[in-house]
């Protein structure tokens, strides 16, 4: 048994996704692996139904754990705080309990220049990624604050470095991180660890973010030091299982930057 059995996490954006050699491609899924091995039953979300569908029936036959599908996405013609509400009301009949939070999905239009940018592209970031972190966090508070529980959020180096063709994404990332930072201040008081991490892990997506917008990918998308990008799971999933961890509190709001090999930094 690991020392999450028994509690719940959210994980948004976790559907199952698979690289063009068969390994994990996408961070959500990578997270809900990591979660799934230490116990907790889970609560996916995403827009994909059957990647959600697949998802759990990996993680329920080979961890024993349950896992709650939901399909949800936040963006400009929803709405979207009774779609976020319907997952926590969900979760909450299903477990009884959130004990973490886990804001992993976002949506964006890269390597699209900001001259050419539209409302719509623009929206898509914005709508997925701050919008839907703004709306679970506000959801999942009551809950978090009975279970003294965790929230992690992600940010980017499109925001930290400026990314070419990443304005969108670079908005909604900083914007998350904001938002990370007031609620640590806000939620420490109740026992509620908030922190933000930006990891660069080898996913589809990035995947094909290269073969669609190879330029872009050679000026944003740099070889770690250590010459290889991060795990889905085994580096990326292992932090925020460290991070929900009784016995390990990062100092809440602060920053972490994970890459390939190099663990964390504040």
């Amino acid at each position: 048994m690991g020392f999450l059995t028994g509690k719940t996490a959210i994980i948004t954006g976790a559907g199952r996704a698979t690289l063009k050699d068969g390994r994990c491609g996408s961070i959500g899924y990578g997270i809900a692996t990591a979660y799934a091995k230490e116990g907790a039953n889970l609560v996916i979300t995403g827009r994909n139904v059957k990647k959600l569908e697949d998802a759990k029936e990996e993680l329920e036959r080979l961890y024993g754990i349950k896992v709650l599908i939901v399909q949800a996405d936040v963006n400009a013609g929803a709405d979207n705080e009774t779609v976020v509400n319907e997952v926590v009301k969900r979760t909450v009949e299903t477990f009884g309990r959130i004990d973490v939070l886990i804001n992993n999905a976002q949506a964006s239009a890269s390597g699209v220049p900001l001259a050419d940018h539209t409302t719509e592209q623009f929206d898509l970031a914005v709508y997925s990624g701050l919008y839907a972190v703004f709306y679970y966090m506000k959801a999942c508070y009551p809950y978090l604050k009975e279970t003294k529980g965790t929230v992690i959020n992600f940010a980017s180096g499109a925001g930290l470095f400026g990314n070419f063709g990443q304005c969108a994404y670079a908005a909604a990332k900083e914007g998350i991180r904001g938002l990370t930072r007031v609620a640590a201040n806000e939620w420490g008081k109740d026992g509620i660890n908030v922190n933000i991490i930006c990891p660069l892990a080898w996913t589809a997506q990035l995947e094909q973010f290269q073969e669609a917008y190879p330029d872009a990918f050679e000026k944003n998308v740099h070889m770690p030091p250590m010459g290889h990008y991060g795990d889905s799971e085994l580096e990326i999933g292992r932090v925020c299982v460290q991070l929900a961890s009784p016995d390990f509190k990062f100092m809440s709001g602060e920053t972490l930057t994970l890459e390939g090999g190099m663990g964390l930094r504040p």
